[in-house]
């Protein structure tokens, strides 16, 4: 799915198919966004100006390319999360038996499903400390890039945690569902509040 072209993509996604869907984009927006911070940091390598940090903002990059090839395996992932949900449910359910395996399908795939957002949530956060080096001592010339990615990291991994929130309605596993929401929670402030700290950093 990562290697469509974009215009397929958004295709694929504006179709009647259900995937792939709100997970898939979440990691988009973050592949997006770590593209954006290894962009301002590659600008800023081999300009005298900047000779100070160099070394840093190679490994700032290095660490967004990562990032970004990582965002892009999650697109396929929480496509295949969902399926294994949509598959659990088609599942017989003529005797006790399998009516027994049927529900338990269904949890662990709910489970996945609300595992992998979260995971998309938790990477595509790891961005803002890159995408705030790179505004405070990037190129200067492409600082609103290095904003955008922050702005973009932060709608990820809100558009991420969504997923996991509709998912843990559903589960049974009390325990499962308390720790995961209070992650979720803590989550959501973080990147709301990175955003605010790292556009405050600039004004025009």
């Amino acid at each position: 799915m990562k290697n469509l072209t974009l215009d397929q993509f958004t295709r694929d996604t504006a179709s009647d198919s259900p995937v792939p869907g709100g997970g898939s984009i979440a990691a988009v927006c973050g592949a997006l966004s770590a593209s954006l911070t290894s962009m301002v940091a590659n600008l800023t390598v081999g300009k005298r100006k900047y000779a100070d940090v160099e070394n840093e903002m190679i490994i700032v990059a290095e660490k967004a390319e990562t990032i970004r090839k990582k965002m892009l395996n999650y697109i396929k992932e929480d496509c295949d999360a969902f399926n294994e949900v949509m598959d659990a449910f088609k599942l017989s359910k003529e005797t006790d038996e399998e009516k027994s395996h049927r529900t338990n399908a269904i949890q662990a795939g709910l489970k996945k499903a609300a595992s992998v957002p979260f995971e998309i949530a938790e990477t595509a956060y790891e961005i803002m400390d890159l995408a705030e080096f790179v505004v405070i001592k990037g190129n200067s010339n492409a600082v609103t890039d290095g904003l955008i990615s922050a702005m973009t990291a932060r709608t990820a991994v809100l558009a991420a945690l969504l997923n996991v929130k509709i998912n843990l309605d559903t589960i049974k596993d009390e325990g499962f569902v308390e720790e995961l929401r209070k992650k979720v929670i803590a989550l959501e402030q973080d990147s709301i509040s990175a955003e605010k700290r790292i556009l405050d950093l600039v004004s025009f």
